[in-house]
């Protein structure tokens, strides 16, 4: 029976790609491109010296704006721009609802029989143990706030190196037409050189504008979006976990996570 319930309390997240994110960067790519070979060759719009500047200029000037450390590390938060957890706030306040009413029937050393069943939530899963080893309920939602406030800052950090690149990415692009400019005035008596420099001055342009615009950017708000999506989950399981070391009634915290759901999410566990 007991495992019957771990299994009904069992919500399995999965990461999901993002196709929201892929069709976009296919698609604002995919026409650029298309518009680039129907006006002409599309080879021209290829210039090793101008992605130098712009790709490495950036990644260069962005670096200095951070730590090595923070810089590796956002990796992975960067990368949850394509990919990110399926659960959803509605589902994660049934699982702490159901959760409640079985610490409410059974006691709390109840829920040692679905901790294994949790791992996969780790945020939950923390919670809950705290609460099976006897942890005041006032604690664990100290402790749990303090975790949820570090993964907030990780993805903040991550969504503040995206804005650096797409402010520097453009700048880049201008560094690298004054270079073409310069390049192509110091030999204006040598017609050969003008098409090159000329191709410098304004390629660096167009990759700054791209990159900042349609990479940088974008990723950047996609990040923050999917921030706030899991601080509200985290939100819920903080409030549920809190709430049932207290040992407060499920019905209370029902209206304690319809509180901070938006009215969309909000759930009726006992109606």
């Amino acid at each position: 029976m007991a495992d019957d319930i771990a299994d009904s309390n069992a919500i399995k997240p999965s990461s999901t790609i993002d196709l929201a994110t892929i069709i976009g960067l296919i698609a604002g790519f995919g026409l650029i491109t298309s518009a680039i070979i129907l006006g002409g060759d599309a080879l021209a719009f290829i210039n090793p010296p101008s992605i130098l500047i712009v790709i490495g200029g950036t990644l260069a000037v962005t670096s200095m704006c951070f730590t090595l450390k923070e810089m590796t590390s956002s990796l992975g938060v960067i990368g949850k721009t394509f990919f990110y957890s399926s659960l959803d706030a509605s589902d994660a306040a049934m699982q702490v609802l159901e959760i409640s009413e079985m610490a409410r029937k059974k006691g709390v050393l109840s829920l040692q029989n679905m901790l294994e069943s949790l791992k996969q939530q780790p945020f939950l899963y923390k919670g809950m143990l705290m609460i099976v080893d006897g942890t005041p309920g006032e604690e664990v939602e100290v402790i749990l706030r303090l975790d949820r406030n570090a993964t907030i800052e990780r993805h903040k950090k991550g969504a503040s190196i995206l804005r650096k690149a797409a402010e520097y990415a453009p700048a880049m692009g201008l560094i690298g037409t004054l270079i073409g400019l310069v390049q192509m005035l110091g030999n204006l008596e040598d017609p050969s050189t003008i098409g090159p420099a000329m191709a410098v001055a304004l390629l660096t342009t167009f990759y700054g504008a791209v990159l900042a615009n349609m990479v940088f950017s974008p990723m950047a708000a996609k990040l923050e979006r999917n921030s706030v999506a899991e601080a509200t989950v985290s939100n819920v399981y903080l409030m549920g976990a809190s709430s049932i070391g207290r040992q407060e009634s499920p019905r209370r915290l029902e209206m304690l996570l319809n509180s901070i759901l938006p009215p969309s999410k909000r759930v009726q566990y006992f109606d």
